[in-house]
């Protein structure tokens, strides 16, 4: 059985920081990327940041310069500092990864339970 479980979110005020973290945990050969994503009420799903597993990153815009994603890959976790919060980040943020179950099996994507982030104003 495979989790993804993530942690770290909560109430901020605009301006301050949080950092999320993810861990995966169960029977995995090797995962091959992890992101961040996020969702705000009545707004589609969108990628905040991910890392490969060679260190390649990528941010969505809104985020560059404020958000960081890093792994620590001897404990299959994944962070999201984020810094200089405000509130359109407000969001439900979700853990994903794509990992491989078995040594030639296929990478597969999974999620995890999401963790809520509000910033006040």
């Amino acid at each position: 059985q495979v989790q993804l479980v993530e942690s770290g979110g909560g109430l901020v005020q605009a301006g301050g920081s949080l950092r999320l973290s993810c861990a995966a945990s169960g029977s995995i050969f090797s995962i091959n990327a992890m992101a961040w994503y996020r969702q705000a009420t009545g707004k589609q799903r969108e990628l905040v940041a991910g890392i490969t597993s060679g260190g390649s990153t990528n941010y969505a815009d809104s985020v560059k310069g404020r958000f960081t994603i890093s792994t620590d890959n001897a404990k299959n976790t994944v962070y999201l500092q984020m810094n200089s919060l405000k509130p359109e980040d407000t969001a439900v943020y979700y853990c994903a990864a794509t990992m491989r179950l078995r040594t030639l099996g296929p990478a597969s994507n999974y999620w995890g339970q999401g963790t809520q982030v509000t910033v006040s104003s």
